[in-house]
């Protein structure tokens, strides 16, 4: 066992090495590395047997784990390498066999500045109480860029934060704030029970590691009402699709009183996407959209396919349309044309914004 712990430090300290955002152990493949969005196989290294990986297991896992693996047949926890570096990990059964899937947690939490994420999103930091998502595909940054808004926080007010996660990603030194990180199924039984239980806990801001369900996010509206700020993330696309999701969870009697309350307590949607930088690495492509009376109005009347209209001719508001981002990115020379045109929105818009 002390030779597949040796092995599995090895693979992790490479992981760190290398900038990979992502390891993967597989039955059958060698391990591989996922850096800037794409996939490398340590070729050089040996393929991967059904003992290697369960052991890997045996290493990783508590009793606990081990139980929840075997039950649910998947089990999510944060492993903390050598004081070096943090990872989120999901360990699961495919095809009878373990699978490991590492998530690179950077140690720093860098401010919207380093990560290149427009400034006016610190403008949200600032409010007392209102609803603020951050929504995009699996592994875009979005954790990234909710740690730098709670570390703005930590560095610059006296709240009382509290993070409910699974697992807990990044870990903030407290400053100013006190910061109480709260991980699902080691101190809490489920993300519904601990955000209810902040109403007891004297909390200001509440970060929720994934609005997955009708009662966490119905909870979720009445703390924002109620003078808590809170910080969430959904895997949608964009703005419209994250309020018709948000919307479509509650029975139907219910949803134009949901419509009301949503367009009450959010104050914005960022919709984000890492892109493939020219050289290497990848640069984040950000679509904001901030709520006005305009948006607060569409929500209410069920006609959310509008508020694209409403974001690209909100920019003096801080405003920002997805297409005109990426084209941003290719007029700096960050991002090529022809890679920006694959996540923009309406190819012919997008290519009279890159031209003008």
């Amino acid at each position: 066992m002390l030779r597949i712990e040796q092995k599995l430090k090895n693979l992790l300290r490479m992981a760190a090495q290398r900038g990979a955002s992502d390891l993967h152990l597989v039955v059958g493949r060698y391990p591989t590395y996922r850096i800037d969005g794409k996939l490398y196989p340590l070729n050089q290294d040996a393929m991967l047997t059904a003992s290697a990986t369960k052991e890997f297991c045996e290493v990783l896992l508590d009793e606990e784990k081990k139980k929840k693996l075997e039950k649910e047949g998947q089990v999510d926890l944060s492993y903390n390498f050598e004081d070096k570096a943090r990872f989120r990990v999901n360990a699961f059964f495919q095809q009878g066999y373990a699978s490991i899937a590492f998530r690179l947690i950077p140690k720093e939490i860098r401010s919207l500045e380093e990560l290149g994420i427009p400034e006016v999103l610190y403008d949200f930091a600032k409010v007392s109480q209102g609803l603020f998502l951050i929504v995009g595909p699996v592994g875009h940054g979005k954790s990234t860029t909710l740690a730098a808004l709670i570390n703005e926080i930590n560095h610059n007010q006296e709240k009382h934060i509290i993070t409910i996660e699974e697992p807990i990603e990044y870990v903030y030194e407290q400053d100013r704030s006190i910061i109480n990180q709260r991980e699902v199924s080691q101190d809490t039984e489920s993300f519904q029970t601990a955000l209810k239980a902040v109403f007891r806990e004297d909390a200001n801001v509440v970060l929720i590691g994934e609005m997955r369900d009708l009662d966490t996010i119905s909870t979720a509206m009445t703390a924002a009402e109620t003078g808590h700020l809170i910080f969430g993330t959904l895997h949608t696309n964009d703005a419209p699709q994250t309020i018709d999701r948000i919307v479509d969870v509650f029975p139907a009697h219910q949803q134009n009183q949901i419509r009301s309350q949503l367009a009450s307590v959010l104050l914005a949607v960022v919709s984000q996407r890492l892109i493939p930088r020219v050289d290497s690495g990848r640069v984040p492509a950000v679509e904001i959209m901030i709520k006005n009376h305009a948006v607060e109005n569409l929500i209410r009347e069920n006609k959310s396919y509008q508020i694209g209209n409403v974001i690209e001719t909100g920019s003096q508001e801080g405003m920002v349309a997805m297409d005109k981002s990426l084209a941003d990115l290719v007029r700096k020379g960050l991002v090529s044309f022809d890679v920006a045109l694959a996540y923009s929105r309406d190819a012919k818009n997008f290519e009279t914004l890159v031209k003008y």
